[in-house]
């Protein structure tokens, strides 16, 4: 590695860590500060606390790496520019590519460390950090008789005998589902049985359907039969509505490999909304761990124009407006994907390609 690649390098990597163990700290201190009074009253074990905070780290991490990423090359490079050392880099024959090389390779390798920890830490964690919030919360009747009376939207869990369910409405305090799916599989994930209903009441530990229809399906996915058509029906279901709070799934309990195959198996259910937000959140899976990378591209051209003395005030304020231009941008396109408006993967990489588009031209446009 050259002396300048470790030079800028280093200064990268000091400023950037800076800023992670800067913004973990004060995530940490605002959410405790903000939940004080919470806290206090549950009288909330402080063990129970630190494992609770210690659990978040995984998705701080990856929440506030891109914006450490862009701070430290705006830093890094208005500080070149305003000692009129790319000036000199420049007239050495060095090229606005040959400089920052070296931070591009970092931003990739940032990435990849983002994409391994999103993937594989973070739903853990953030199954860890629900249980003991939900733990937290039990001490509050209050608060979870609240909880109780409100209605779950798009729920969908496995069950017992090989069933997927597919819930539009599921209310708790009455034990009403409205919408319901229910697919039977066999043990190679053929569908065998489909049954719809309009309505379901679960009434001294069973489940009542009504207006349900029952089809039955061949190994060849053809029905065999006319299907079945009950006004009321008993249906012969173990699980209880407290297994349908405990076990609906959430893409963000789930890695890449388990959405992939969540949305396999509900691609038979005809949920096509359901799986329409779970196609989104699988290639966002993918595109935000290179939120670092764009970033720190978008971040080179806009830390060259910085020609004050306050260099690290300017890098700040140039930090935060590009953070929430491109947040903005990608929270935008996310919202329209889920609404049917976009593709799923344009809805996932459409704020990385416009980035990536600018920070292109801001780069070859610099002299």
């Amino acid at each position: 590695m050259r002396i300048l690649d470790r030079y800028i390098l280093k200064s990268v990597i000091n400023i950037f860590l800076g800023c992670l163990f800067s913004f973990l700290f004060l995530y940490i201190v605002i959410d405790v500060f903000s939940h004080l009074d919470e806290i206090l009253k549950h009288q909330v074990n402080f063990t129970i606390l630190i494992r609770y905070y210690l659990s978040f780290i995984p998705a701080i991490f990856v929440q506030v790496t891109p914006i450490a990423c862009l701070l430290s090359t705006l830093y890094t490079f208005g500080k070149l520019n305003r000692d009129n050392e790319i000036i000199a880099m420049r007239s050495s024959g060095l090229s606005i590519f040959q400089i920052s090389k070296t931070i591009i390779i970092f931003g990739i390798i940032i990435s990849v460390l983002v994409f391994w920890v999103n993937d594989r830490l973070v739903p853990q964690s953030t199954s860890v950090t629900e249980k003991i919030k939900i733990m937290m919360e039990k001490k509050d009747p209050k608060k979870t008789q609240h909880k109780e009376q409100e209605s779950l939207i798009n729920v969908s869990m496995y069950g017992l005998r090989n069933r997927l369910f597919f819930i539009n409405k599921f209310y708790p305090s009455t034990n009403t589902m409205q919408g319901i799916t229910i697919l039977e599989h066999d043990e190679h994930q053929n569908i065998t049985k489909k049954i719809v209903a309009n309505k379901g009441i679960y009434e001294d530990g069973a489940w009542k359907f009504y207006q349900s229809i029952t089809y039955e399906f061949d190994q060849s996915g053809q029905i065999k039969n006319e299907p079945i058509y009950f006004e009321e029906e008993l249906m012969a279901i173990p699980e209880t509505p407290q297994d349908l709070l405990a076990q609906r799934q959430r893409s963000d309990f789930m890695n890449i490999a388990q959405i992939d195959d969540y949305i396999w198996k509900l691609s038979k259910s005809g949920a096509t909304t359901v799986i329409n937000n779970l196609r989104v959140d699988l290639y966002q899976r993918f595109t935000m761990p290179f939120t670092s990378l764009i970033i720190i591209l978008l971040g080179i051209p806009f830390s060259l124009m910085i020609r004050k003395r306050a260099t690290g005030l300017s890098s700040i304020g140039l930090s935060i407006m590009v953070g929430f231009l491109y947040y903005g941008l990608n929270a935008i396109s996310i919202a329209l994907g889920k609404k049917g408006m976009f593709p799923p993967f344009l809805a996932a990489s459409l704020s990385h390609v416009i980035a990536l588009i600018i920070s292109i031209y801001f780069i070859r446009s610099i002299p």
